[in-house]
């Protein structure tokens, strides 16, 4: 009885404390509040004004999982998302019911199947592609949706490793970002296609220039397949890469040979690159150095630099053309970027990937230059349509990311990603398991694949790389739907 008797009292004395200690905290944050002369509100109304910040900050995760219907969320939905998580998990994507898609918004797309779709026992695999015919080592790969540019330094080391795992069981290849080469890339064992940004990191020396030696030591390995010269990202167009200085460890400082601790800024383009003369050059400089195909990657805004860089090389030859194009979306994902850029320039792909397949074929490079997408292309609709524009090859950052698990929490940027992939907290890190993770990325680019191939099928071609315009339209302002190759051409 006395001891039960002790247990309250110290139990009512402990919530006296608690509520004590409550009321001081309170009384110190109003002082603070109402003398302090940065925020107006906090000044005007102590203590109040706190929750209306708090909301705010949780505001975007109420909307994410209470508020918002399956297909309103920006830059990608509840429904997109969750395919990509059915599919890396290697579950049943199929629905039941009806599409929950609105097909009537202006630049909707629709595929056209045939009357008599292609069975099964006539499919083929898809068609192998040569990159770098003029090149001493051309690449070979069937593989038609493949890993975009991911820095190690924007995504932590655990999610190099299971991309590049899961890239190597799918066939499929993967992109390292302006970042460098980690030995995370190549533990994976996937196709490396190397990414030279403004800044060349990895390959630069102590003045930030180009250095061949290191190039050639990069090309040394037998994963790296292809190069490819960044002249502008989809997210922003006009400004280089942006690493905080909280993610640049060691490590990644040895590998970019940047100062460790110190935000990690690319410059604007690349200082070496002043004309599409410049960009011939470099493209043959690296394809002599490494031996390997060579191709750029940039943002579409205007676009009659493309018909000089094609005249030039008509003049020059072909064998001084690009091994292939990147062509990125103005709506791109980044770790970091101003807001002005992300949301305002560029051209989205809906426009430029149609406009640069005219541009080749019109200089009759078509065949010559292979053409990559990129930009929000995480579904087997999205794939699907980008092929019918007329791309070789897609390629998707975003959607890898959702297969690792990301759930969207918009911290890419602060190094406090809660899913351990934009993190390098080896706290964070814990909970992404590479080995799950790794199937996650094959199943992903497995299913995918797959659901593209039964688009193509239905449409009545035999792969993937033969849709073409005709099999697929768009939905216009009056609501009926036109052909792409009405749209655009055919291409």
């Amino acid at each position: 009885m006395n001891r039960a008797l002790d247990i309250v009292v110290w139990l009512t004395d402990l919530f006296v404390l608690l509520v004590g200690l409550t009321v001081l905290g309170i009384l110190c944050i109003y002082v603070i509040d109402r003398f302090q002369t940065t925020h107006s509100l906090r000044r005007n109304f102590p203590v109040l004004a706190r929750f209306r910040y708090l909301f705010e900050d949780l505001g975007e995760f109420f909307r994410q999982y209470f508020f918002a219907m399956d297909r309103e969320e920006l830059p990608f939905n509840r429904a997109e998302r969750s395919w990509v998580y059915r599919a890396a998990k290697g579950v049943d994507t199929t629905v039941a019911f009806g599409s929950t898609r609105d097909l009537r918004p202006t630049g909707s797309v629709l595929f056209v199947n045939c009357a008599y779709p292609t069975l099964e026992e006539d499919a083929v695999p898809p068609k192998t592609l040569v990159f770098g015919p003029d090149a001493k080592h051309p690449y070979e790969t069937a593989a038609f949706f493949n890993v975009s540019g991911m820095s190690y330094g924007a995504i932590s080391r655990p999610a190099i490793t299971a991309l590049s795992t899961g890239a190597a069981k799918a066939g499929i290849w993967m992109n390292t970002g302006e970042g460098g080469l980690s030995p995370a890339h190549i533990a994976g064992g996937a196709d490396i296609v190397f990414q030279i940004g403004t800044a060349n990191y990895g390959v630069r020396d102590s003045q930030g220039q180009l250095d061949e030696a290191k190039l050639a030591e990069v090309a040394a390995h037998a994963q790296v397949r292809m190069f490819e010269i960044k002249l502008s990202q989809g997210a922003k167009p006009g400004k280089g890469g942006i690493l905080p200085g909280a993610k640049v460890t060691a490590e990644i400082a040895r590998i970019r040979a940047i100062p460790e601790g110190e935000d990690s800024i690319s410059p604007n383009r690349n200082p070496a690159i002043n004309n599409t003369e410049d960009l011939l050059a470099a493209i043959d400089r690296v394809r002599r150095v490494t031996g390997k195909p060579v191709g750029f990657k940039s943002v579409i805004g205007a676009y009659g630099w493309l018909d000089e860089l094609c005249a030039l090389i008509a003049q020059k030859g072909h064998e001084y053309a690009p091994d292939f194009i990147t062509i990125d979306s103005a709506d791109g994902g980044t770790g970091a970027a101003p807001a002005s850029l992300i949301d305002y320039m560029g051209l989205p792909l809906k426009e430029s990937l149609p406009l640069v397949v005219d541009i080749l074929t019109r200089h009759g490079l078509r065949q010559r230059i292979r053409v990559i997408a990129s930009g929000k292309l995480t579904s087997p609709g999205q794939v699907a349509w980008a092929m019918c524009a007329g791309a070789d090859v897609a390629v998707s950052a975003r959607g890898f990311l959702f297969s690792l698990g990301c759930i969207q929490a918009l911290q890419c940027n602060k190094n406090t990603c809660p899913t351990g992939i934009t993190t390098h907290n080896p706290k964070l890190q814990r909970g992404l398991v590479v080995e799950d993770k790794a199937e996650r990325v094959a199943n992903y680019a497995t299913t995918l694949m797959h659901e593209v191939e039964i688009i193509a099928h239905s449409c009545g071609v035999t792969e993937p790389r033969a849709l073409d315009r005709v099999h697929c339209r768009q939905v216009i302002e009056d609501g009926t739907s036109v052909s792409l190759s009405d749209l655009y051409g055919e291409g």
